[in-house]
């Protein structure tokens, strides 16, 4: 059977865009199913933050994060996307409540998976309390969502990469899918150097950057499940991989929260004397670890299949 022509269409328009690089609504659209997205609180609406204008800084019609459904090969599932272009993708109080508010929606279903494109750079400062307190409630929620039976899979190659409190809430879902260009940590670069000195860490060192918190050095710390390269279609392929390789998801509790415990432990065990994660790369058993950063997107894939570090049995 032929595919349609806009089915053809759109996949070709998703294997030639780069997922960094697209708006939020862009990546969207490209990686569900051609005009399924449907947004909860959509445009129209302009449910914009409350505490801005007191700053005086602008203000974009959806708070900088779009939540919906749509369908993923025929499947539905829930999805919400970040805007890094707004506010470097920062949690405030009506972003934050979005994302919030559809975990609660995935949890009372029970049985339609969530997709969180994330891009952020953290909580706002001009909304710090209640960006914060954001946090703790999507945290909450997708706990609860996850101990429901709900797959939460985050895919994370923005621009802003996943820091502060979007790190955190990567660190709960079920499984992860990451680019290179998809940084991950809790602290970014100037926020380590600014505390702890540039001797710990030189935040204009681009390469100590990409190596510590970048997509390869998570994915062989199995932090992330999956790598793709730098495409929406392979984001796209990423989490029709990770829906099937999760399966069932069954009950979400403290055996699975002790077995990450574990499974951390063992990790600062194993690495916590090493100074660079080329060091960890070299204790992993990798050959030639220092070329890590330039293999190309599908030797690094086969490289990390090889060595088969994942953190989903434990999530």
């Amino acid at each position: 059977m032929i595919a349609p022509i806009k089915d053809i269409v759109q996949a070709e328009r998703a294997r030639n865009t780069s997922f960094n690089e697209a708006s939020a609504r862009t990546r969207l659209a490209l990686l569900l199913d051609g005009g399924s997205l449907v947004e909860f609180i959509g445009p129209e609406a302009r449910e914009v933050s409350p505490h801005l204008k007191t700053f005086d800084l602008p203000e974009q019609y959806d708070d900088g994060i779009i939540v919906g459904h749509g369908r993923l090969e025929g499947a539905p599932v829930f999805v919400a996307a970040q805007e890094g272009r707004f506010m470097g993708g920062a949690f405030g109080e009506v972003h934050g409540a979005k994302l919030t508010g559809l975990l609660h929606a995935a949890r009372r279903i029970g049985s339609i998976p969530v997709l969180i494109l994330f891009d952020t750079g953290g909580v706002r400062l001009q909304e710090a309390n209640a960006g914060e307190l954001a946090i703790a409630e999507i945290m909450r929620a997708m706990i609860e969502a996850r101990a429901a039976g709900v797959k939460v899979i985050g895919l994370i190659g923005g621009r802003s990469g996943c820091y502060g409190g979007g790190g955190l809430i990567a660190g709960c879902c079920s499984a992860l899918a990451v680019s290179e260009p998809g940084r991950i940590a809790v602290s970014g670069p100037e926020v380590i150097e600014t505390n702890r000195g540039v001797e710990e860490f030189d935040s204009r060192d681009r390469a100590l950057v990409w190596r510590t918190m970048g997509g390869k050095h998570r994915r062989l710390l199995g932090a992330a499940d999956v790598f793709a390269d730098d495409t929406v279609q392979d984001f796209r392929e990423a989490a029709l991989e990770l829906l099937e390789l999760l399966g069932p998801v069954g009950t979400f509790g403290l055996d699975r929260l002790k077995a990450e415990h574990e499974r951390l432990a063992e990790r600062l065990r194993r690495f916590g004397r090493c100074e660079d994660a080329v060091d960890i790369w070299t204790a992993e058993g990798v050959a030639h670890a220092a070329t890590v950063p330039e293999l190309p997107a599908d030797q690094f894939i086969a490289l990390a299949n090889r060595i088969g570090r994942t953190s989903r049995d434990a999530r």
